[in-house]
């Protein structure tokens, strides 16, 4: 689960970073002649669509994975629940036949 918050956030900042470089272009853009200014002012917006879709397409696949990672934890929670209570009854089971072979308590 943290190795794809890690990923997340590694894709999150470089779309922090996507947003600086577009806020640059268009300080640039607006220094630039008319022509280029247009030109520029253009490609800046395609840029911001290219990045509106990314970050929606990531907020998607978010929701998927914690959505998968709920569903499998629901799934599997029950069964480690009766693994332990199994597993803590055998670890009785073992100290309980311990004390029995070293004559300190007897069975019941």
């Amino acid at each position: 689960m943290s190795e794809r918050k890690n990923t997340t956030q590694e894709l999150e900042e470089v779309l922090q970073e996507v947003g600086l470089k577009i806020e640059e272009l268009l300080k640039k853009g607006a220094e630039a002649g008319a022509e280029l200014k247009t030109e520029i002012e253009k490609k800046v917006m395609d840029l911001r669509e290219s990045k509106t879709s990314i970050e929606e397409e990531l907020r998607k696949a978010k929701e998927i994975l914690e959505k998968e990672y709920q569903d499998r934890k629901d799934h599997l929670e029950p069964r480690f629940e009766e693994s332990k209570v199994l597993m803590k009854g055998g670890l009785n089971q073992i100290i309980e036949g311990i004390k029995i072979l070293f004559g300190k308590n007897t069975p019941n």
